[in-house]
């Protein structure tokens, strides 16, 4: 079960696709944080997600908030799928220790070894305001994105 609403959002420290090291209190210290997991770089819903939301960004950046997406593949791969895929979204790598922080958010699957698809949008105040997350072979549709950002205003 995903960490819900009214919930802190776990802390973290995890390197971005070129090796900086991401806290979640730096990031919400500069407005509202969109961390959306997927399962792996590179797959083919993952991809298509990488996409949607790099486009959004102009509907992220209305909202004042920093969407990232997170993964378990190690900071390399998803460097690589970024310059692959032409996009600047910034990505988190839950490498190591494997899939902490999806586990710490209530989104990583034991048996699957990966991350759920599974969104969490927090707050400057750094608690979770809206969570949401799709079905094992769905991607989750803007929409679900725009709707949920309406709760940080």
């Amino acid at each position: 079960m995903i960490l819900g609403p009214g919930t802190p959002a776990p802390e973290f420290a995890l390197p971005d696709q070129f090796g900086a090291p991401r806290r979640l209190a730096d990031l919400t210290a500069r407005g509202g944080v969109v961390l959306a997991f997927v399962p792996f770089a590179f797959s083919r819903i993952c991809t298509g997600e990488l996409h949607d939301l790099d486009a959004a960004r102009p509907m992220f950046e209305a909202a004042a908030a920093e969407v990232f997406l997170v993964s378990v593949d190690a900071k390399y791969a998803l460097r690589a799928w970024a310059e692959a895929e032409g996009v600047r979204l910034g990505m988190l790598s839950d490498f190591w220790p494997h899939g902490a922080i999806a586990r710490a958010y209530g989104a990583f699957d034991e048996q699957a070894g990966f991350a759920r698809r599974a969104t969490f949008v927090i707050g400057s105040d750094g608690v979770i305001r809206s969570s949401f997350s799709a079905p094992a072979g769905q991607a989750r549709p803007i929409a679900a994105y725009r709707d949920a950002l309406a709760a940080l205003g």
